[in-house]
């Protein structure tokens, strides 16, 4: 019953085709979006329990939309009840780090073409103190209201002209090129710039604007990671919601719990406290400044690459901390807690062999090895921004309320 099950999700997740087809303002096509909404990682949480980089993100948020012009104004709105708070995940969306994703920011829009679903995810800002590490400065929200208004639309041109991307396939190629697709992005912005360019330059754009946006793609190494998320995004959604289905479909955190969707228990969050990340702190910082894990970007992880495909990006080790052999096992292990093999994305250093995909519920609590997730940190105070990064392991106590949750339903 629950092999029959596990196998229906993993055929659908292999056979997921995702393709970025568009980008537009969040409120245009982002289900149930509206100018006083703001989407954000991880399970569901309120504003008081909500720990300081994803409380700095929604003011950013809300002085970006201009609905406030100061953290005290926006606490104010909160306060009154006058801003929904959801998390992207129940949005058909992802968002990195705080997640945090408002009505007017422009969103890739990626579908299933395979499927037919759809998913979300706002652009990577680039590296240092941007809105998804907590910061909220003035340098901060003029590059946000850039990317509204010059980088986005003209993004946007060059995606209608390309006739959509197949992002399936880059991802497949950065694998082979020195990337996980998570916090390594070389390659896969390298390739996404190259298939981009053509119809960026056909778009007759002011050659200024050519130029920044160029500059813009050619010094932001992370700009594909959230192209990535979203794509995951697609294929995984496709898996959730089968009947007796054991497999993990969602991973992710929003700094103060960690939560995990099950594909056979609906939309049902279970969660625990999140986890700090062990790992390299940049130039002044250490543990006792960084927050606990957050983000949605673990939905890498959730399809099998990430920190499950580190084997091919031994050379992320130099960012997260560890050795190039720490970065074979990793991915090795992982091997132990999920059902089969994806040859769609394959490892050179392995041989060739295919990423681990299905996170088995069953598989965790018997083997006791709990998933791996290589992760951005972020400094626990509001408006400070990234401070390192590392590696995590998902909490056991969500495996164990998920299994409880499924011997019941049986």
């Amino acid at each position: 019953m629950f092999e029959e099950a596990s196998q229906q999700a993993i055929e659908k997740i292999k056979s997921a085709q995702p393709v970025l087809v568009n980008l537009k303002p969040a409120g245009k096509v982002i289900p149930r979006m509206n100018k006083n909404t703001i989407l954000q990682a991880g399970p569901p949480i309120e504003w008081e329990r909500m720990c300081g980089p994803l409380r700095g993100a929604v003011y950013g948020a809300l002085m970006y939309e201009e609905l406030a012009a100061t953290p005290e104004e926006a606490e104010e709105l909160i306060k009154n009840d006058e801003i929904l708070f959801a998390p992207c995940h129940e949005h058909d969306s992802v968002g990195p780090m705080a997640g945090v994703i408002s009505a007017s920011m422009p969103v890739f829009v990626v579908k299933n073409k395979e499927h037919g679903n759809f998913s979300h995810c706002s652009m990577n800002e680039g590296l240092g103190r941007v809105l998804r590490f907590g910061a909220y400065s003035e340098e901060v929200i003029r590059h946000l209201k850039w990317m509204e208004m010059e980088l986005g639309p003209s993004l946007e041109l060059a995606i209608k002209r390309s006739g959509g991307i197949n992002l399936k396939t880059i991802i497949s190629q950065a694998l082979h090129m020195g990337d996980e697709c998570h916090n390594r992005n070389v390659a896969a912005t390298c390739l996404f710039e190259r298939e981009i360019m053509p119809y960026l330059i056909e778009a007759n754009l002011e050659t200024r604007v050519t130029s920044r946006i160029a500059k813009f793609l050619a010094e932001n190494d992370h700009f594909f990671l959230n192209l990535s998320m979203a794509a995951c995004k697609a294929m995984m959604d496709v898996a959730h919601g089968i009947e007796n289905c054991t497999l993990i479909t969602a991973m992710s955190r929003n700094g103060t719990e960690f939560g995990i969707r099950v594909s056979g228990l609906g939309d049902q969050w279970f969660t625990a406290s999140a986890p700090t990340a062990k790992g390299l702190y940049f130039p002044g910082y250490g543990p006792a400044d960084a927050n606990p894990d957050l983000g949605d970007s673990s939905i890498t992880e959730t399809r099998g690459i990430g920190g499950f495909a580190m084997a091919a990006a031994p050379a992320l080790v130099k960012f997260v901390g560890g050795t190039p052999a720490d970065a074979v096992n990793y991915t090795k292990e992982m091997m132990n807690i999920t059902v089969t093999k994806d040859y769609s994305f394959t490892i050179p250093s392995l041989n060739f062999e295919g990423i681990p995909i299905g996170i088995d519920v069953v598989k965790v609590l018997n083997t006791g090895i709990l998933p791996i997730i290589n992760t951005g940190i972020a400094h626990k105070k509001p408006n400070k921004g990234q401070i390192g990064a590392g590696i995590v392991r998902a909490p056991m106590e969500c495996f164990k309320k998920a299994l409880k949750a499924l011997v019941e339903k049986a």
